[in-house]
């Protein structure tokens, strides 16, 4: 494991305080905005690298999770991190309210429907990790639920990861004030207004009740083979080059072969 990861990412059964972990970090990335957009750009080929690898052998699964407060960058993150990779292979799954069909099954059936087949990656835009993170903060299911689900989560995970799936979860981690001027933006900038749900407003409000159910819940659910990374996201140019350089780490370690064919009888040339 590279310096880099062990860094950011939370060990299997530590407790967790994310004040801790300081959201305007730049310590592993360059001070400069434009050195750190230009890392970016070039590491982006390896990314796409790597995918091409996990489609063309097609044996493996990846699957990557975005979780953070409104406002923390989900949207920037996929567009940034991943404009260079084919999206053959590639798939954004967002979640939402769930529909009524949806609630007429368990919580996770949603979920198990769109994970990663063989030779694709996916990224959760939000995740599973909604029905114990609102879900508990607004009171709509009890501790003694959440609890139980903690455990379903870490199970179904479990079931993944043993079937060939690598799940890499990351939290991006902004600030109160942070995010106070990004929802301020969207207010004042007539191409961002779209962007505007009067619904934020009301969960800034439980700023302090969100950080704690994502600490609970991170600590609970990081494991070997499921782990959580906190990625100081203030910075949108540190974020982003952060979590291409875990992606990549973590994508090159899975010692991925493009398959062998045998081209004994194929012709010399072509006419």
């Amino acid at each position: 494991m590279s310096e880099l990861e062990k860094q950011y990412r939370v060990k299997a059964g530590a407790r967790l305080k994310l004040a801790d972990y300081d959201p305007a970090d730049k310590s592993q990335t360059a001070n400069d905005k434009a050195a750190r957009n230009a890392q970016v750009a070039a590491l982006a080929p390896q990314l796409d690298a790597l995918q091409d690898l996990l489609y063309a052998e097609g044996k493996r699964k990846v699957l990557v999770v975005l979780q953070g407060m409104d406002t923390s960058g989900k949207d920037g993150t996929i567009r940034k991190v991943f404009q260079n990779v084919d999206p053959l292979g590639v798939r954004v799954q967002a979640f939402k309210a769930p529909t009524e069909t949806e609630l007429a099954h368990d919580y996770l059936w949603r979920i198990h429907q769109v994970v990663p087949r063989n030779g694709e990656l996916v990224i959760f835009n939000r995740s599973h990790y909604e029905d114990v993170l609102v879900t508990r903060v607004k009171g709509w299911i009890d501790q003694a639920e959440t609890e139980r689900r903690i455990g379903h989560i870490n199970d179904f995970e479990r079931l993944l990861s043993e079937t060939g799936t690598t799940i890499i979860k990351f939290f991006l981690h902004i600030s109160k004030d942070e995010q106070r001027k990004r929802l301020q933006e969207r207010i004042d900038n007539a191409d961002k207004n779209w962007k505007f749900n009067p619904g934020d407003l009301e969960d800034r409000k439980l700023w302090d009740a969100f950080q704690a159910q994502y600490e609970s819940v991170i600590a609970a659910t990081s494991s070997v083979a499921a782990p959580w990374y906190i990625i100081p996201a203030d910075s949108k140019s540190s974020r982003n080059q952060l979590i291409l350089e875990i992606l990549i780490n973590r994508l090159s370690a899975l010692g991925m072969q493009y398959p062998q064919v045998d081209t004994r009888d194929w012709p010399k040339t072509v006419e």
